[in-house]
């Protein structure tokens, strides 16, 4: 993907507290997938998971009506910063996925969830590793966003999420589909193995998620659109 660096620099906000996670080339690859939907001026979006806010100022630029929403402080008020020095209007809540909006609905959900198997199974992550650590299938959290997020779409609503390939997308296929929603991989992109990664590449091929000649990691955009 030519220029691809420099997407993800261009994301970049005014302000990164320590602890939040910055956007990457995961954030970049979601964010070309929102610069595809055709969001008429006032759709009504949600950046779940915001982090840095990247996702959500560039859906507010957009002329959309924006919640985000965080687990994490420092998110929180990072995003919240960061949309007060763009001048961008964005509605940032914390609370754990979708329980701040639970009786709302949107035309446009967007999340960067954690996906990346770890070790420690089932045992809660800390600190910075939140944004990441997802149990040992890395599914803990996505497999909760596909369970939750359908009930919050409007008829003809988007559902955008991007997530490893490690922690298989066609698990996230099955179970949207299982709800009602047409789904499908949209984008693709590899790349090299970061220091997370890295650090747990012979766990990862011990448990077969990761072969010998491995040396990159597939990123995947999953759409689903619940019919009219």
């Amino acid at each position: 993907m030519p220029g691809y660096l420099g997407q993800v620099r261009s994301l970049n906000p005014p302000l990164v507290l320590p602890g939040v996670y910055s956007p990457q080339e995961d954030t970049a690859l979601l964010a070309g997938a929102l610069s595809e939907e055709p969001l008429p001026p006032g759709a009504d979006v949600l950046d779940v998971g915001t982090g840095t806010g990247a996702l959500a100022l560039q859906a507010a630029r957009r002329g959309s009506r924006v919640t985000a929403v965080d687990v994490s402080w420092r998110a929180v008020c990072t995003a919240r910063a960061n949309a007060w020095l763009t001048g961008a209007s964005v509605r940032v809540r914390r609370g754990n996925l979708f329980t701040p909006v639970r009786h709302q609905s949107f035309d446009l959900i967007l999340t960067n969830p954690p996906y990346v198997p770890a070790p420690t199974g089932a045992r809660p992550p800390r600190g910075r590793a939140r944004a990441w650590d997802a149990g040992h299938d890395g599914r803990f959290v996505l497999d909760r966003v596909c369970r939750e997020a359908p009930a919050l779409l409007r008829p003809g609503g988007v559902l955008l999420i991007v997530h490893s390939e490690l922690s298989d997308s066609g698990r996230t296929v099955g179970h949207l589909r299982a709800a009602g929603l047409k789904a499908a991989v949209t984008r693709r992109h590899r790349i090299a193995f970061g220091p997370v990664l890295r650090t747990r590449q012979g766990w990862l091929r011990e448990r077969g998620l990761l072969s010998a000649a491995d040396k990159k990691e597939e990123l995947v955009v999953v759409r689903a659109e619940l019919p009219l």
